[in-house]
C-alpha cells in the first residue's frame, strides 16, 4: 500500500529531470525539423515564413524527387566505401591486435610504444604526403584512395582498443584451444571475435559512422562526378548567386536518415560494446 501511495509522489519529484531531458531532446531535434520542414518549401515559402511548415496540399514534392535522383550515386559510393572500410579495418585490427596481446618479441614494448605514437599525429598534417603518395600510386580519383586511407588510419585506434579487450580474456580459453589443435587463426575465429563481439560491434559502428563522415580527403582527391561521396556531393548544390533551400533541405535529411535508422538499430550494440570496454578496464 505504502509503495503504490509513493508512486504519485515520486513521479512529481521527477517531473525537473523529465523537464530537461526533454528540453534538450528538442534542442537536438530542431535541425531535423528545420530540414524536413524547408525541404517542401520553394525560395519564396521559405523567405516568408521559415519557421513553421506549410500546409500538406502546398509542399513541393519536387524538391525529395530533385534530391532522391542527385543522392542516389553519392549515397551508393558512400555505402560503398564505408562498408568495405569497416570490415577490412576491423579485420586487420583484430589479426594484429591478436599477435600483440598474444604473443611477446624482442623489442614488442618498444614496437608497441612506436605504433602508439601515431595516435598523436594530425591527420591534416599528413594531406601533402599522403597526396603525393596517392597519386605516384595512380590511386588519384578512385574510391579505392578512399578505401585505403581509411583502413590505414583506423588501424591504430582499433588495434589499441582490441588489444587490451584481448589481454583481458581468460588465458585458459587459449590454452584449451591450443590443446584441441586449433590454429592461431582459429583461436582468432572461435575465441577472440565471439568473446570481444560487443567491443567489435561499438568499432564497427565508429569506423563506419567516420568514412561516412569523411569530407576533407575526398575532396581533395575525387573528381569525377560520378564518383562523389555524399559529403563532397552535397556542398556542390550550393549556388553562387541563388542556393535553392528545398532542394538542398531535402537533399541533406534524405542523406541523413540512413545514419538514423542506423543509430536506431544499433544503439543497443553501441552502448553494450562501452560497458564491455568500461567494464573490462
Amino acid at each position: 500500500m505504502s509503495a503504490i501511495a509513493a508512486t504519485p509522489l515520486h513521479r512529481k519529484r521527477d517531473w525537473p529531470k523529465h523537464t530537461f531531458i526533454w528540453f534538450f531532446l528538442l534542442i537536438e531535434l530542431f535541425p531535423l525539423y528545420m530540414m524536413f520542414q524547408v525541404s517542401f518549401k520553394d525560395n519564396a515559402s521559405f523567405i516568408a515564413q521559415p519557421w513553421l511548415p506549410l500546409s500538406p496540399e502546398d509542399w513541393k514534392w519536387s524538391n525529395w524527387a530533385f534530391a532522391i535522383k542527385l543522392i542516389g550515386p553519392y549515397l551508393a559510393n558512400t555505402v560503398f566505401v564505408a562498408v568495405t572500410g569497416t570490415f577490412c579495418s576491423l579485420s586487420l585490427a583484430i589479426l594484429a591486435a591478436y599477435f600483440f596481446a598474444r604473443h611477446k618479441l624482442p623489442f614488442s614494448g618498444l614496437i608497441w610504444s612506436a605504433f602508439l605514437v601515431l595516435m598523436l599525429l594530425p591527420s591534416v598534417a599528413n594531406i601533402v604526403p599522403l597526396f603525393m603518395l596517392l597519386k605516384s600510386m595512380s590511386l588519384l580519383n578512385t574510391l579505392l584512395a578512399l578505401i585505403v586511407v581509411g583502413v590505414a588510419a583506423g588501424q591504430v585506434f582499433n588495434i589499441f582498443v582490441l588489444r587490451n579487450f584481448i589481454e583481458d580474456l581468460p588465458k585458459d580459453l587459449f590454452e584449451a584451444a591450443e590443446m584441441d589443435g586449433a590454429s592461431h587463426f582459429q583461436q582468432v575465429i572461435n575465441v577472440v571475435i565471439p568473446m570481444a563481439s560487443p567491443i567489435i560491434g561499438t568499432l564497427a559502428i565508429l569506423s563506419f559512422l567516420s568514412s561516412w563522415n569523411d569530407f576533407l580527403l575526398p575532396l581533395i582527391i575525387l573528381r569525377d562526378k560520378e564518383l562523389f561521396t555524399l559529403g563532397v556531393g552535397l556542398i556542390y548544390l550550393d549556388g553562387e548567386y541563388v542556393k535553392p533551400w528545398g532542394q538542398i533541405m531535402a537533399s541533406y535529411f534524405l542523406a541523413s536518415i540512413p545514419l538514423i535508422i542506423i543509430f536506431l538499430f544499433t544503439m543497443r550494440l553501441f552502448v553494450r560494446g562501452l560497458s564491455a570496454g568500461a567494464i573490462k578496464g
